[in-house]
């Protein structure tokens, strides 16, 4: 039940987040959003750590692992995804194009850790990419119109490698046997500072918006969006593998397209529809779900 629970808290946080990082963008430029969320969930894991006498100390070369898994996972992957968001692509297609993390983590476990994938991964790889191209045909058809749309695809597809860099990173980490809620508080907090230290180099000044709309958002994202399902993720990943995890990967997308479409007008076309059926069967497909009946690869989360 435990892992069953980390996957469920995964997906209902993380299909509703994009919707907030919306609500970033505007008076407040991306790179000190994402600084300000980072900064205030390396500080509130801090204090909880703090809180339950379980701040502890680690060499130099421990430290050095957290900067790489801030950077990668905790700061320019997310600068990525808010400009993203900058340039008019919607919130739920980000989502689906960032479950394309599957792909990435069972191919960088295979690079990093010697776990090879097997004939289905590649399969469903290439089936997700076919129903990613469907979902964007449209739009890619609109470029003309709007050729910010391509560099928000371009920013979200090398955010999500970062992020899946950061994921290894964590998989080693907690390999060496170090507890995730005390790496994951000082990655946040370097992955904030090195983002505060490039924006302070930067000609354009600090700027913070005092709109409830603003604040809410920033808190709920620093608080449910960057601790709680991080921690629940990257417990869950140290726990059952790269595959099992990515479970959650097929179903948050549709969770956020959903909400696209009720809060960003988002509509659904015939072949955006096809495109999420393509999408899923190439999750579900390079999760190994559709060989259960033949091969138990995957046992059900308990």
């Amino acid at each position: 039940m435990y892992n069953l629970a980390l996957y469920l808290i995964t997906i209902a946080i993380w299909g509703s987040t994009w919707i907030g990082i919306k609500y970033q963008i505007g008076v407040v430029p991306p790179l000190q959003s994402v600084a300000y969320r980072f900064l205030l969930a390396g500080l509130l894991m801090q204090i909880v750590l703090i809180a339950l006498g379980r701040l502890r100390w680690f060499t130099p070369a421990a430290h050095m692992q957290f900067v790489v898994l801030g950077a990668s996972l905790f700061c320019w992957n997310y600068a990525l995804m808010y400009l993203a968001t900058e340039t008019g692509l919607t919130t739920g297609l980000i989502a689906v194009l960032f479950s394309a993390l599957i792909t990435m983590n069972i191919l960088n476990s295979a690079l990093f850790f010697g776990e090879r994938p097997q004939g289905f991964v590649l399969l469903g790889a290439a089936t997700g990419l076919i129903g990613i191209s469907l979902l964007f045909a449209e739009d890619i058809a609109a470029l003309s119109e709007n050729p910010g749309l391509l560099h928000g695809i371009l920013f979200v597809v090398a955010g999500t490698y970062l992020a899946s860099l950061g994921n290894m990173m964590s998989k080693r980490l907690q390999r060496q046997g170090m507890n995730v809620t005390a790496t994951n508080g000082w990655s946040m907090t370097y992955g904030g500072l090195m983002l505060l230290a490039v924006i302070l180099v930067l000609p354009e000044p600090l700027t913070f918006d005092p709109s409830p709309s603003y604040v809410i958002t920033l808190v709920l994202l620093a608080v449910f969006g960057s601790l709680v399902a991080f921690w629940s993720f990257l417990t869950l990943l140290g726990r059952v593998g790269a595959e099992r995890a990515a479970y959650a990967m097929i179903v948050f997308p549709i969770w956020a397209l959903i909400l696209s479409s009720m809060f960003e007008g988002f509509t659904w076309s015939p072949l955006k529809l096809a495109g999420v059926a393509v999408v899923l069967l190439g999750n579900l497909i390079v999760s190994g779900r559709l060989r259960l009946r033949r091969r138990a690869i995957l046992p059900t989360p308990t």
